[in-house]
Parts: C-alpha cells; structure tokens; sequence
C-alpha cells in the first residue's frame, strides 16, 4: 500500500512540475511577495513628511529645526503659517506632522528660561505616530542637552495628537477594512464570472448570442459591483454602530467614490478572468494580485517607507487611493478637491482593465 501511495505521490509531482505555468506559479510568485514583503512591510519610519510652523526669526529656532531635517526620520515638508494651515497640512497627508516653534522660543534660551516647542502628529495610523513621537522627543532632548551645557534652561516638547486623539486602533483598522474587504468581494466575484463559462463550457454559448463583449462585460460587472458596494456598507455599518468610529465626512460622496472604487476591483477582476481558463486559475490570481497590492497600498505601513519603485507601483494601485479617502473621510472633513484627486486616477485604472477585458473577449469572439 504504501508503494502504492508513494507512486502516486511520484506521479502528481511530475505532472506539477512538467506543466511550464505551474512551476511558474509555484516558484516566481512566492519569490516576487518575498522580496515585495521585504521592502514594503515594514514598520520602520523614516522620511517622515514635516511641516514647520516657525514664529521665531533666531538662529536657536534654526539649529532646532536643522536637527528634524537632517534627520533621517524627517522629510522637509511644507511651511505653515497658521493653525488652519497646520490643520489643512495634516488632513491632506502633506504632512505626517508639524513642528510649531513659538515666537519667543530664542529669547527664552537667551534669557536661561524653560522654553517649550510644539509637535502636532496626524494619529490616524496610532503606531506610526508613538514612533514619530519618540524620534522628535530624542531630537528635541538632544538639543536641551546641548544648550543646557551652554547654561540656558530645559527645553520642552508638547506632543498633541490630531484626527485620533485617543490613538485608537479601531479608527485606523476599521475604514481600512471597508476597502480591502470590498476589493476581494468585488475582485474575487467578478475574476471567476468568465472563468466560470469556460470552464463550464458555456462561454462559447454565450459568444454566439446577440450579446456584444461590451454588453457581456457590463453584465458581469453589474452583479459583482453590488455586492462589492454591499459588503462595504456592511463594514460601514459595524465600524460605526459596533464600534463607534465617528464618520465625519459626507456620506454620500463616500458612496460616489465607492462606486468608483469597486468598478475599479471589477475591473480588476475581470482582466483576470479574461486570461484564466477555469476557476483555480482565476482564484490563483487574484491572490497573485491581492497580496502585493494589499502591502503596497499603504494599509499596513506607510507608502513613503517603501523603496522608490514601489511607491511609483502603488500609483497603480486603486487600494492606495481609497484608503487615503475611506481613512480622510472617517475621521475628518475631506475637501472635495482632495477627494477627486484620489478618485479620478482609480476611474483611469477601472476604464483601461475594463478595455483590456473587453478586447480579450472581442478577441475570442473573432
């Protein structure tokens, strides 16, 4: 018996490895998410966007602000002139913090007073912001240090945490969940809708009918972008009455622009589909696809962490748009023209698969 077992064992190896697309998928995808997790997954924080709110015109104002820039945890962001700019700065991501130095910051050093310097921290992602916290403490101790040696008083720093005072881990996990749950709803439906004919035999059917591709991709685009918006209005529902995330952006704008990011996820599908022969094929890859957009997307860690060319694939990456707006629109009042910026560039990427999708079934249609 166990001869037997063993040569059918033999057997299903060989024909695993004899198949060209099947050591392809059992070797270059795990190598490719290796490397990709490697470089993307990381929790390390550096090049940190800061923006400076400085009303000190002192040399003591620069040589503390020289200490965040140069350091490799900061990134010279824009200048601030005001609270509301400050505000604005942090709501739109232009800045992951900003350092508010106060007027009178370089007299009080002169005159050996305890002077005090202000760190406001975007807390919708809690655990970078604890890190941002700790390198701008290190920097700030490091200078008080220095000038206390020199015979002026302690220098102090005023950590405020913005957009999610209470570092809630909830109100980063929540919002992100409506869009990585709607995206495998949609992307997974609608991947196996073509699979699925031809694996049954019934695509060829289906090409002789009246239906042009046109009308075949909407009708199987149409199913599963209802049930894509359906599963993230169930993750909205919950995030809001389960767990008390506060939404304070317009609910029906984040509907719009939900619409437009699951027709993005069946795009995705559906050029998946167009290319798979059966429904292991279409499973295969959209895992191939979900993965790495999942870590490239900025869920998990932030995007400017990332090595340079995968910061440039995110911009490709219809996850990387919707969890700036899913996050922006739980949490504060978006602008509109924000809004629209992550929107349109997940409207190209849905209008170019679907294209794609459509020739490749035109093709079969020819």
């Amino acid at each position: 018996m166990l001869a037997r077992i063993l040569a059918l064992v033999l057997k299903e190896l060989t024909s695993l490895w004899a198949d060209k697309k099947t050591r392809f998928v059992l070797i270059i995808p795990p190598l490719v998410q290796v490397v990709l997790f490697a470089n993307a997954a990381t929790y390390d924080v550096m090049h940190v966007p800061l923006a400076v709110w400085n009303e000190d015109a002192g040399v003591q104002s620069s040589e503390l602000i020289r200490g965040f820039t140069y350091s490799r945890a900061f990134a010279a962001g824009p200048e601030v002139f005001s609270p509301m700019q400050a505000q604005s700065a942090l709501e739109s991501k232009q800045a992951a913090a900003v350092l508010h130095v106060p007027q009178d910051f370089s007299a009080d050093i002169l005159a050996r007073r305890t002077t005090h310097v202000q760190l406001l921290i975007d807390a919708r992602r809690s655990n970078t912001a604890l890190i941002v916290s700790a390198y701008a403490s290190q920097i700030v101790s490091a200078y008080a240090a220095k000038v206390t040696r020199a015979g002026a008083g302690p220098v102090d720093i005023a950590l405020t945490y913005l957009l999610n005072p209470s570092l809630a881990s909830r109100w980063l996990i929540l919002p992100a969940l409506v869009v990585i749950l709607s995206m495998m709803m949609t992307t997974m439906i609608s991947a196996l809708s073509l699979a699925r004919e031809r694996e049954l035999g019934t695509f060829e059917q289906m090409l002789v009918t009246p239906l042009r591709p046109v009308e075949i991709m909407l009708g199987k685009a149409v199913p599963s972008l209802l049930v894509g918006l359906l599963e993230a209005n169930i993750v909205l529902l919950a995030a809001l009455l389960l767990f008390g995330v506060p939404f304070k952006g317009n609910l029906l704008l984040f509907q719009f622009t939900l619409v437009v990011f699951s027709l993005a996820g069946v795009a995705v599908g559906l050029a998946i589909s167009s290319f798979t022969h059966t429904q292991q094929q279409a499973i295969l890859g959209v895992f191939i696809y979900a993965a790495p957009a999942i870590v490239i997307s900025g869920y998990a860690s932030p995007i400017e962490n990332m090595p340079l060319i995968l910061q440039w694939a995110s911009k490709l990456d219809p996850i990387t748009y919707m969890l700036v707006i899913s996050r922006g629109m739980f949490l504060t009042r978006l602008p509109v023209s924000l809004i629209w910026a992550q929107s349109w560039p997940m409207i190209l990427i849905a209008v170019a698969l679907l294209a794609m999708a459509t020739q490749a079934v035109r093709r079969s249609v020819v």
